[in-house]
């Protein structure tokens, strides 16, 4: 079948599912393969549940003369090439975003600030992989003015992939930095794979790029584009420009369009890194023509979620929450914050950096020697990363331990930063805190 057919499919049930198990009534279900399974062994089930087709790419799982299995080449590259041929017939506007740390909140922000005038469709959680992405995009409708499509990426390529697929019309890096080694083999990997955001808006005409003008590295491979800047410090030559206020744990910050009047604004974020996220809004807000008050407005009732710099108080102590994932520059930030903070009683439960590969070992050397300058009260080591490494802090094989810790324990009156890779689990902790 081709693309063109299935779209008309597609206009008329206009919801695809991937999981045999969440099949709302009418939708078209889409039979990926993983490592473990193959999605095709559940076309007829997500029949059965409620989807009004079945797309395959095994003819033994095509019943003849069924019209509800549409059999093609490959399941996912028809995904991709579907919510692309979408994307191109209602051409709305994208904003593509990508990045080492910050991604999320920097695209939250964005929409937030964004939907202050506009109808916005935004990447929901972590939907930003090969599959994902192309999800978000067969969510758009004609009722939407703007897209906010967040990719992210582990290994070369993946970035080049994706926006092939998202065609963006302006894009932000929100920064580089060591992180998913393993697969981009370097620094430099890094660098190269997020600049592939660039590269494609380089062949779009009328592209722009939001860049922040501190990071010399993204200043470094941004040469032929349009670039609309924002940054820190008092420079009057950029779109948005600002600074910290106050950290008390939340930051208050002040900035401004150009060299305009000074705003103010309090906000739910932990983190004074969360100033270039905030920047970054507000810049892609004001080219997109929403006021300055409108951008306060978003950035003062933005509240995190998905265990992404939270601030929980609970009967017992205060939980600084940015366990979804952990780099050595996110680490870095994140324990250079904590120590910022004013708090009598300070704890943290630091989970193992994952995907470094062969510089795994000196960059946790290099997060134990920065948590002994910071003088927490108490440290807590999670996974086997940090076994080789000598130190008086306490170690742990895996959450799990940590649990029965905290449960002979009972840490009390501690301001507590917990933070680590998502697969440590350290988001599990929080409840028994």
């Amino acid at each position: 079948m081709q693309i063109e057919e299935l779209y008309n499919i597609f206009r008329k049930h206009p919801l695809v599912t991937t999981d045999s198990r969440e099949c709302p009534e009418g939708s078209i279900f889409f039979a990926l393969k993983g490592e473990s399974f193959n999605g095709n062994q559940f076309a007829a089930k997500a029949l059965e549940q409620g989807c009004a087709y079945a797309v395959v790419d095994e003819k033994a799982y095509a019943p003849e003369g069924d019209e509800r299995y549409i059999l093609v080449d490959d399941c996912l590259s028809t995904l991709q090439q579907l919510a692309r041929h979408h994307r191109r017939t209602l051409g709305t506007r994208i904003i593509g975003v990508t990045g080492t740390n910050g991604k999320t909140t920097t695209k939250e922000l964005i929409a937030a600030v964004l939907s202050e005038k506009y109808n916005v469709l935004y990447t929901q959680g972590n939907f930003n992989n090969h599959i994902g992405v192309p999800k978000t995009l067969l969510r758009l409708t004609p009722e939407h003015d703007i897209a906010v499509v967040e990719m992210g990426a582990n290994h070369p390529g993946e970035i080049r992939t994706l926006t092939s697929i998202v065609e963006p019309d302006c894009g932000i890096i929100t920064n580089v930095g060591m992180a998913h080694l393993e697969g981009f083999g370097s620094f430099e990997g890094v660098v190269r794979t997020k600049g592939e955001l660039y590269d494609f808006l380089r062949t779009r005409e009328g592209s722009v790029v939001f860049i922040h003008d501190d990071n010399e590295h993204l200043k470094g491979i941004a040469q032929g584009l349009t670039l609309v800047r924002y940054g820190t410090g008092q420079r009057t030559d950029l779109c948005a420009t600002g600074e910290v206020m106050s950290c008390t744990p939340a930051i208050n910050i002040r900035w401004r369009h150009g060299a305009g009047e000074w705003n103010e604004v309090s906000t739910h974020l932990i983190g004074t890194y969360n100033l270039a996220n905030l920047l970054a809004a507000a810049c892609i807000g004001l080219y997109f023509g929403v006021s300055q008050e409108q951008v306060c407005h978003a950035m003062a009732n933005y509240t995190p979620s998905n265990n992404r710099s939270q601030l929980t108080v609970t009967a017992h102590n205060s939980l600084v929450v940015d366990a979804y994932n952990a780099n050595p520059t996110s680490m870095a930030a994140a324990l250079s914050n904590f120590r910022d903070i004013q708090a009598t009683r300070k704890m943290v439960i630091i989970g193992a950096m994952r995907e470094l590969g062969s510089q795994s070992e000196a960059e946790h050397q290099r997060l134990i020697d920065m948590l002994k300058e910071s003088a927490f009260d108490t440290v807590w080591l999670v996974g086997d990363e940090f076994a080789p490494i000598e130190c008086e802090f306490r170690k742990f094989h895996d959450v799990d331990e940590v649990k029965e810790a905290i449960a002979q324990q009972q840490p009390q009156g501690y301001y507590i930063l917990i933070k680590g890779s998502n697969s440590t689990r350290l988001f599990q902790l929080p409840p028994l805190l």
